[in-house]
């Protein structure tokens, strides 16, 4: 059965589960530099409307030391939903490749290239999630604790796509989320909602980034001003001020707290190099991490485990 990767709640809590194994067996089949070459004479089509150092490196070197080749199409090379019709794109793609990732400003555009491709679609991030980060994410957290159980994850910052697909994952796997922004820069409702009525996970709401932060086994952060929004910069530099990630806060949670951030950090901005450079920071084990929770979901999608 086809099957796509475009939100993390259109997984059970056991197929999660199963993605996050399969990224540690093949992580540990990389480092032994093991001949492991499930994509062999394969090709991936990866789609960006944003660029992006992490997610093309992450993905083409994945598929190409998974057997593959993968393709790169920037945004002057395929004008998506401006050019060329999307449904236009999702079938004349699925003819050439096996798979297709796709890194996109509008959500709607992903959610049309899954309906009419004919080959698996990966979201490689929207306006509105990153389904994939969030998976290294919770990866790179299993590995430094050893386990999920009773963990606490504090957000900083603008309530967006990271957020959301942190909300998604909360309707699946139980722990406490807390995103702290500014007034007015506030989660998707309708995403905080899913969380309230699967009641797995316990969700807050903050303005307080000082006082909300006590008992947080992570604190994780990104870039006040996304790919889109840089006229904004200096308005939220303002807004956001007291909503810097820097060793006062971590000292405050009482706890050997993790520090996490999607990439690329702004040093001096949302976090200091202090935070970035200290012991309590796992930011380029999240990093490595993209590829191999990446790796992972796209031998799933394949049947190739």
């Amino acid at each position: 059965m086809l099957r796509h990767f475009l939100h993390i709640a259109d997984y059970s809590k056991d197929e999660l589960w199963d993605i996050l194994h399969l990224a540690k067996e093949i992580k540990t089949r990389f480092n032994n530099r093991e001949d492991y070459k499930p994509f062999k004479d394969q090709s991936l089509a990866m789609i960006f409307a944003k660029p992006s150092a992490r997610t093309r490196v992450s993905f083409e070197t994945g598929f190409f030391r998974l057997g593959g080749h993968a393709l790169y199409l920037g945004p002057n090379d395929i004008g998506i939903g401006k050019r060329e019709a999307v449904k236009d794109i999702a079938r004349v793609f699925s003819g050439y490749n096996d798979m297709i990732m796709a890194r996109l400003f509008d959500h709607h555009h992903i959610i049309e290239l899954a309906e009419y491709a004919t080959i698996p679609v990966i979201n490689g991030l929207t306006d509105y999630n990153h389904p994939c980060q969030i998976m290294a994410d919770i990866f790179t957290i299993y590995e430094h604790r050893g386990n999920l159980d009773q963990m606490k994850v504090v957000y900083v910052g603008d309530g967006n796509n990271i957020v959301h697909s942190w909300l998604h994952l909360a309707t699946r796997i139980p722990f406490h989320f807390t995103c702290i922004c500014p007034e007015g820069f506030e989660p998707d409702s309708k995403t905080i909602n899913l969380v309230e009525k699967s009641g797995l996970s316990t969700f807050e709401l903050s303005h307080d980034p000082q006082n909300d932060v006590i008992d947080a086994d992570v604190i994780y952060t990104d870039v006040w001003a996304s790919m889109g929004q840089k006229d904004e910069a200096k308005n939220r530099e303002k807004v956001f001020a007291d909503f810097q990630v820097n060793s006062s806060m971590l000292n405050a949670t009482g706890k050997n707290t993790l520090f996490m951030h999607c990439l690329p950090a702004e040093r001096g901005r949302e976090v200091t190099d202090k935070v970035m450079e200290s012991s309590n920071s796992i930011v380029f084990d999240q990093a490595e991490n993209r590829m191999h929770a990446q790796n992972a979901i796209m031998v799933m999608l394949a049947n190739k485990s």
